[in-house]
Formats: structure tokens, C-alpha cells, sequence
């Protein structure tokens, strides 16, 4: 499994200029990408960069397409039947369990008259008006299985979800509920497309070390994003989707899939992960139109980086979106060649389809007992596979927290995309001076975000009260009036001798800001309100620990701030104590999490549990909790941990706050241990 670290140092090493200055407004508002975003390649300027980078997204592709963890590959019971002999090949009608009650139609195509073993051609279809059965000027599927079977491949061309036979669920749906736990018609192709490698795989007659991909379109879509995450692909060919100006829609899409990085998770980048194997981009005269001078240049530069341009290739022709008979022969060439060693131009060669009912696979047939009936029955499935794979991760001793805690960290990374900057990354810029403090501003290089933040100190400081980050829904005005009143929290801490920081974290107090972010591709792109949220907590804590140069700092969340700092905690790393608020909030009610604090995947993230995993280091204080919090993960925790946790059932006073905080007598041995070199 990747190290966290990995995992963070792969989000940051992309090559960018770092910001000179906090900008006049927040990008967050006002730079929103969607599917016609026109994005550019990141620069990357090493191998080594490339390889984090990409070992990252592959983990953060299959979390949005919610495949981490990978579901259990149950028995597939392949039905292999109605074989028909052709002047050279074979076809023959599938049926695939890819889950239980779940099944994927499709045809098998073989070179007649062998025995093999042959390389073999996965073949998504795309959105062609009749599927997989589609067979017209633009674009044929099975005259394109035909040719490859002809030529010497076994070819497995399969249904998208809502086609064909695959129809028990539709293909276009979605919404936020399912965000949450990365239930969506992407995830749901890819793991069709991931057990379609199995089946071919496991034919006595086809050669696993050589399996390639292909499709247009849709299906050049489900070609790159197979490719990019299983690494038994060793050739592809996605046709007329690699684009730095279109990204897809519904099914090519998924909540966080192209969220991250300075320019995102476009086609290009997902393109590049094919790399170091081979890789034919065919473009023609639609969103692709310059993927020779665009799109090739970027993926081949990653190619570079690896020794390894000459695996990848283009062509284009002047057409219409298509997959015709000359970017159909582009492909047979490119396959010939690294698939099975054959040089020199394949043309196709005439060919004759067969009638639907000798095609479908439940032509004439019911589904057996048990099948899937509705959308409905298929989201339950998925979500009870979560729920029971969130609850064997229970920790029951040190060595079951240690798996835990790696597991729900990685996990809550993809779902929450926010991460602690590095002091290096940090921006700040005073703004105005207070009579005790100043009020700022702060930021991450090259990220374009600005925070309002107020520091406060102490007129004399005792060092073993730790600095406190307070996060409050009414942002830093509420921490400078806790200030001035006679018995507020943050007089009380300044009082006893802590220093005091204040924030608006995104879209509170003055950081309200006009956003749309209705739009149903609006997550597919870009973070929600309370992704930000968690993310503007962790800089300020960096900007707290870097400041004051103390290891271990408090942070305090109030109301929904509570439930904020609880989250960012989980990504903050050692030396922080979290007194939060938990704001009543039902930990199980996936409505509350779409109305109150909604980030997509938190709940396939395994949401309460897994940060009450990770949460466990250092001092810990949860009151307030909701129906369903669970309390007991959080003391089991603690416990294997050797640590402990004060979870309460009612609300914290302020007083209580603060003598958590600040005691007015700190025990013996506890001041944290100033860092090297702070001022």
C-alpha cells in the first residue's frame, strides 16, 4: 500500500511558479473548471516527480470510481455460448457475473483453426446508438472484432452499463447521495472493463502477458481509464477522447476524479499514465483536432521522462467523430506491431456482421434468480459492501490501529483532497495591527487561495500552553469578540498565557463570496464548500506550528467548526490536540452529510470512523456528538494506542474549554519542545 508520505509528496511535486503575493480575490470562487475547461499539461521535471504523481492519481482515479479499496472479485460463472465458425474467426455470445447479481453481456471473437496462444483485445464500445452492436460507416465494433480475430487476436467486446444486455441499471445517473459513496456509471464501467481482463485472462487459449485495449468515444474513455489503472494492459488505443478541451460527460466522469494538481486530472494526464507501454492516440476533427500539435507533444513529454517516446505513436484524419475503417486499420497496425510482432501496414478486410439475436447474449433468456432488479437494489449492494469492509477494519490492538490508521488515512486523502502545506508553501502578508496581535491574510504558493486570519498574544506568554487554532463558522470576528468579552474562551487562553489564532475558512465570515456550484459537473472538477474548509484548517495549522515554532499545537472547532477541525485533524499529522464540537450531527443519515458537510467518497472513506482512527494521537476532546457517533472506535482506539480520549455526550462549557486548553497549572513535563532554528 502507498505511504501517506508518498501520498503527499506526490500531490506536490508538480512544477509551478509559486505565487508572488496573496491574490486580490480567492481562485476557489472564481476559477471553477468543468468539462470544457481548456486545461494544459503540468510540467514535470523529473522522472521520479512523474512516477509520485502518477501513483497518486491511479489511487485517486479508483477512489472517485469507487474502487478503493478494490471490491472482492468474486467468481465471474462465465457463460461462453452460441458459437458461430466464420471464414476465418469464430464468435460466440458472454455472460459475465462481474458482481453478485450483476451481469455483463458481451461477444468473443476467435482466429479459427488455431489453438494459440493469442494476444487478446479488450473493446469498449462507446456511445454508438446500438452498442456493441453497432456496425455503420463511422464506426463498426464488430467489424473492428472481426479484423483483430482474422488477424490473430482472441477479442472480448462487452457492453457499457445500460446497453444490450446490460441493462439492469441505466446508464445515465447520479447524484450527491451516491457522491458520498463514490457509487457512479464510471466506476461501474471500470470495474465491468477491469473483469473483462479477468475473464480473457483466464482462457487456456490467449497469452495474459499481451492483452490490449480500444474503443472510441464513450469507449475510448473506458480505454484510458482501464489503462491508466490496471497495468495487464500492455497496448491501447483509445480513439477521438484525449482532449485538453472536452472531458466527457456522466459515465467519463465521477465526483474528485479531476480534482487536484494545477491542472487537474485532464484526459491528457490520464492519458500519460499508459507510459512507458504502448500507446496509439487517434484524433479526427472533433474535440481532438489538435491532438498533434496539443495533446501528443504533452503525453509524449511523460514518455521522455521514462526513456520511452518511441512506444507512443498518433495519427489523425480528416473525419467527423469516428472510429471508421482507416483509424480501425491505424489500429490493427499498431497491434500487429507491438502486440504480435508483425511489421507493415494491415489493411481491413471485408466482413459480414450477423444478425442481433445471433449477438445477444440474453436474447430469448431471463436472468437467473437473484439478479440485480433496480438501481435502487445495486446502490444498497455497494453500500453494504462498504459498510462491511469500514467495520473489519475495527482496531482490536496496536498491530490492527496500525493497519487502521494506514488504511483510513489513504482512504480519507482521496475523499477529503486536502493536505498540510509544507513551510515553504506557505504566504502570509499582514494586513492591519491590533493592540495585541495583527490581523492577516494567508495562502499557498501556487494554489490561488486567500484566508482571512487574525493572531493574537498574549500580554505575557507561558510556553507551556500551546498555541490554539480556533475555528468558528462565524470565522475570526467571533475569535476577536471571545477576545474582548470579560468571561470569552479566547480572553481566558490569552489570560493564562496562550497565544490565540482566528480564521474565516472558506466561504465564512469574510470570506463569503458568491460561487455556483450547482451544476452536477461542478464536483467532478472542483472541491465543495466544506473540502475547502477542512484544507484552509490545515494551512493555518501549518502556519501556527511554522510561527510559533512549538511541535504541538491546540485546535479548537466550535459548532460545524467542530466537525471541520475533527476531519482536518486526520490529515494534520503529529502535534496537534483537537477539542471539537460535534455539532449533533448524525454520524449515519447521508442526508445530513449532503446539508451540512458534504465531500464526496467521505462516507465509502469509512466519514466518523476513520478519522476516529487516525484521530487517536495525541489529546483529545469530543463533546456535542450526534446519533450514531461512534464513541466506542474512538476510546478502542485510543486504547490500543495507549493513548486516551475524552469523549462526552453533552456540550463543553467555555470554561471547560479552557481548562483544557490552558490549565492554570500545567503538569509537570509537558511545555512542548520548541523546533531548531524557529524564531
Amino acid at each position: 500500500m502507498m505511504k501517506v508520505t508518498a501520498v503527499i509528496v506526490s500531490m506536490l511535486c508538480l512544477a509551478a511558479a509559486p505565487a508572488a503575493q496573496i491574490p486580490e480575490q480567492d481562485a476557489r470562487n472564481i476559477d471553477i473548471h468543468d468539462s470544457n475547461t481548456h486545461f494544459k499539461m503540468p510540467v514535470f521535471t523529473s522522472r521520479e516527480a512523474w512516477l509520485e504523481r502518477a501513483a497518486f492519481l491511479r489511487k485517486q482515479i479508483l477512489a472517485s470510481a469507487g474502487l478503493l479499496p478494490m471490491p472482492e472479485k468474486t467468481p465471474i460463472h462465465a457463460e461462453v455460448f452460441g458459437k458461430l465458425e466464420r471464414s476465418g474467426y469464430t464468435v460466440e455470445k458472454v455472460l459475465l457475473e462481474t458482481y453478485p447479481g450483476f451481469y455483463l453481456g458481451g461477444n468473443l471473437y476467435r482466429p479459427a483453426g488455431g489453438h494459440g496462444p493469442y494476444p487478446a483485445v479488450v473493446s469498449p464500445h462507446g456511445h454508438w446508438v446500438y452498442g456493441r452492436l453497432e456496425n455503420q460507416q463511422l464506426s463498426s465494433v464488430p467489424g473492428r472484432c472481426i479484423n483483430l480475430a482474422r488477424q490473430g487476436f482472441v477479442v472480448f467486446t462487452y457492453d457499457m452499463i445500460g446497453n444490450n444486455d446490460t441493462n439492469q441499471i441505466p446508464h445515465h445517473w447520479g447524484d450527491k447521495r451516491y457522491d458520498l459513496w463514490n457509487i457512479n456509471p464510471l466506476g461501474a464501467q471500470l470495474w465491468d472493463s477491469i473483469r473483462a481482463v479477468d475473464f480473457v485472462s483466464s482462457l487456456p487459449d490467449v497469452d495474459a502477458s499481451r492483452i490490449g485495449v480500444t474503443g472510441a468515444s464513450g469507449g475510448g474513455t473506458q480505454t484510458f481509464m482501464l489503462m491508466a489503472v490496471d497495468a495487464r494492459i500492455k497496448g491501447a488505443v483509445p480513439v477521438n477522447m484525449i482532449s485538453a478541451t472536452m472531458q466527457g460527460g456522466i459515465c467519463e466522469n465521477a465526483a474528485n476524479l479531476r480534482v487536484g494538481g494545477i491542472n487537474d486530472t485532464s484526459n491528457m494526464v490520464v492519458a500519460a499514465l499508459m507510459a512507458p507501454r504502448p500507446l496509439l492516440m487517434v484524433s479526427a476533427d472533433d474535440w481532438t483536432l489538435n491532438t498533434n500539435r496539443v495533446e501528443f507533444p504533452a503525453v509524449r513529454s511523460i514518455y521522455g521522462l521514462l526513456g520511452a517516446e518511441q512506444n507512443v505513436e498518433t495519427f489523425h484524419q480528416d473525419q467527423v467523430h469516428n472510429y471508421n475503417k482507416e483509424s480501425r486499420e491505424a489500429m490493427y497496425t499498431f497491434f500487429g506491431a507491438r502486440l504480435r510482432g508483425v511489421k507493415g501496414q494491415i489493411s481491413e478486410t471485408r466482413f459480414s456482421v450477423e444478425q442481433p439475436q445471433d449477438l445477444l447474449a440474453m436474447f430469448g433468456r431471463v436472468r437467473p434468480a437473484g439478479a440485480v432488479q433496480s438501481l435502487d437494489q445495486f446502490v444498497s449492494d455497494r453500500i453494504a459492501e462498504a459498510r462491511k469492509g469500514i467495520d473489519q477494519l475495527r482496531p482490536r490492538d496496536r498491530a490492527t490501529l496500525d493497519k487502521a490508521r494506514e488504511v483510513f488515512r489513504e482512504r480519507l486523502t482521496f475523499s477529503l483532497l486536502a493536505l498540510k502545506p509544507a513551510p515553504n508553501e506557505l504566504i502570509s502578508e499582514k494586513k492591519e495591527a491590533l493592540e495585541h496581535g495583527e490581523t492577516l491574510l494567508l495562502g499557498r504558493a501556487g494554489k490561488g487561495d486567500r484566508m482571512a486570519a487574525v493572531w493574537l498574544a498574549p500580554l505575557k506568554s507561558r510556553p507551556e500552553v500551546a498555541p490554539t487554532l480556533i475555528v468558528h463558522p462565524e470565522g475570526a470576528e467571533w475569535v476577536l469578540s471571545s477576545s474582548r468579552s470579560a468571561n470569552g474562551l479566547v480572553k481566558g487562553i490569552l489570560d493564562r498565557g496562550g497565544v490565540v489564532m482566528g480564521i474565516d475558512a472558506f466561504q465564512t465570515g469574510s470570506a463569503k463570496s458568491p460561487r455556483n456550484s450547482s451544476a452536477l459537473a461542478f464536483t467532478w472538477f472542483n472541491q465543495t464548500d466544506d473540502a475547502n474548509r477542512v484544507q484552509d484548517i490545515l494551512t493555518a495549522l501549518a502556519y501556527l506550528q511554522n510561527r510559533t515554532g512549538t511541535q504541538t499545537v491546540n485546535l479548537v472547532g466550535l459548532e460545524m467548526g467542530g466537525v471541520w477541525s475533527y476531519f482536518a485533524r486526520s490529515m494534520a499529522g503529529p502535534g496537534v490536540n483537537l477539542a471539537a464540537d460535534l455539532a449533533q450531527f448524525p454520524t449515519d443519515d447521508d442526508q445530513q452529510y449532503i446539508d451540512r458537510f458534504f465531500i464526496p467518497g467521505l462516507r465509502k472513506a469509512g466519514d466518523f470512523k476513520a478519522a476516529a482512527v487516525v484521530d487517536t494521537e495525541g489529546k483529545l476532546l469530543l463533546h456535542n456528538g450526534g446519533a450514531g457517533f461512534p464513541a466506542d472506535w474512538v476510546t478502542e482506539s485510543a486504547q490500543a494506542g495507549s493513548s486516551t480520549a475524552d469523549v462526552r455526550a453533552a456540550k463543553a462549557s467555555e470554561a471547560e474549554l479552557l481548562a483544557w486548553v490552558a490549565p492554570e497549572t500545567a503538569p509537570a513535563g509537558k511545555r512542548p519542545a520548541p523546533k531548531r532554528g524557529s524564531r
